[in-house]
């Protein structure tokens, strides 16, 4: 790998702009596709893939390899929010992943990072992309429109943290900002303040909280491990979760177009393994919190739900079908087969069937067969299919 200057994007508290540090790390370039004399790859979606010690970028329509790029052994990608630029997790922080989407560039693993401790979830909302460092409990804030200039790392806006948590923030259009509260002991609530800092509500009812989402007309949910906490128009609003004292949510799906958010369940604390066999539906206008328990052998983690066509959810069951459920009434209508049938990682980062989705295109990893899918979800068609000279881990649309 070669050694190369990193951009860093400095920390103070709400202060505006972003001193740039430079520090020694190391970098590494692209391995294309082509050779010299190829033609730079047409301009269209591209799909950014992790594996270990790698990222790959893929040709969003027919799925070719356009880039190879190393890495750290475990890295998480998450879509910056401008349609082609993705947020890769270094020990250095947030480093920026440009794929070229919609260009006629070739995709680079830049030298631009967001310096951060134990760089965390990544937001996207309005016309604002939010990181959150775990190691400090600090929030970046940057305009996305004004990522990938020629100065470099945009300028920024810093929200200190208060006690280093595993957490996460979300800055709604008119400046409110919300914000996970915790300490190295635990996770409890929220805190939520206008534009000029001042305070405006909180709650501490939220043990183990742990992912956001926001809904129509800016509803924001975070789950919590016996409900979750919905703040809407200024106010917070506890929603309990059937099963008790553990009835937990803790990664929200959902699209800002309903009202409706799909989120994982749990309700065993010592369950072997990750599958789950239950969703949560949360109408955030009614403000009413509902499990619906999946037909037989319909099982899920984390990375496989997405809201997609219609503002639907979409689930990559280990029975290798994506089910389509309809928010509103809680039902499966329909079910693709798109990979063979899989079982629980050992590990939640161990490599295992993801689902992102870019308009109506899924992309589908499968890492026992070392390959990725694209699929129209409004017809159940299988679009390309790759196979891979390494196993898939994460991926992240790039819609161009």
């Amino acid at each position: 790998m070669k050694t190369s200057p990193l951009r860093r994007a400095a920390v103070g508290a709400l202060a505006l702009g972003a001193v740039v540090a430079l520090a020694s790390c190391s970098s590494s370039a692209a391995t294309p596709a082509g050779t010299a004399d190829s033609a730079p790859p047409a301009a269209g979606p591209r799909v950014a893939i992790s594996y270990d010690g790698g990222i790959l970028v893929l040709d969003g329509e027919t799925l070719e390899t356009l880039a190879d790029f190393e890495s750290e052994p475990f890295t998480r990608l998450n879509p910056a929010g401008d349609g082609r630029h993705v947020m890769v997790t270094m020990s250095e922080g947030f480093q920026v992943l440009d794929t070229a989407a919609g260009s006629p560039d070739e995709p680079e693993l830049t030298d631009d990072v967001f310096a951060a401790d134990a760089p965390g979830h990544v937001v996207r909302h309005g016309d604002k992309t939010i990181l959150y460092a775990d190691g400090t409990s600090d929030t970046t804030i940057f305009e996305t429109a004004d990522l990938g200039g020629s100065d470099g790392l945009p300028e920024t806006r810093t929200v200190e943290g208060v006690d280093a948590h595993h957490g996460v923030s979300v800055l709604l259009e008119d400046g409110t900002f919300l914000t996970t509260v915790g300490n190295a002991d635990g996770r409890s609530g929220i805190v939520v303040t206008d534009s000029d800092g001042t305070e405006i509500a909180s709650s501490d009812q939220c043990p183990g909280v742990h992912g956001e989402g926001t809904a129509a007309s800016e509803a924001v949910v975070f789950g919590c491990e016996d409900g979750a906490l919905l703040y809407t128009d200024g106010q917070i609003t506890k929603l309990t979760a059937p099963d008790q004292p553990y009835g937990r949510m803790g990664n929200a799906w959902v699209s800002e177009t309903s009202p409706i958010v799909v989120g994982d369940y749990k309700n065993d604390p010592d369950a072997e393994g990750y599958l789950l066999s239950a969703v949560t539906l949360i109408d955030t206008a009614a403000k009413t919190y509902e499990v619906v328990d999946l037909p037989e052998g319909v099982e899920y983690t984390f990375r496989d739900v997405v809201r997609g066509p219609d503002d639907l959810a979409y689930i990559l069951a280990s029975d290798g079908s994506i089910h389509v459920l309809d928010p509103e009434t809680g039902a499966v209508t329909e079910s693709f087969p798109v990979v063979e049938a899989w079982e629980s990682p050992a590990e939640w980062q161990d490599p295992h069937p993801s689902i992102v989705v870019s308009g109506d295109t899924a992309y589908v990893t499968e890492p026992a067969a070392n390959s990725v899918h694209a699929v129209d979800l409004t017809t159940g068609e299988v679009l390309a299919t790759t196979e891979l000279d390494v196993t898939p881990n994460e991926l992240a649309p790039a819609a161009g």
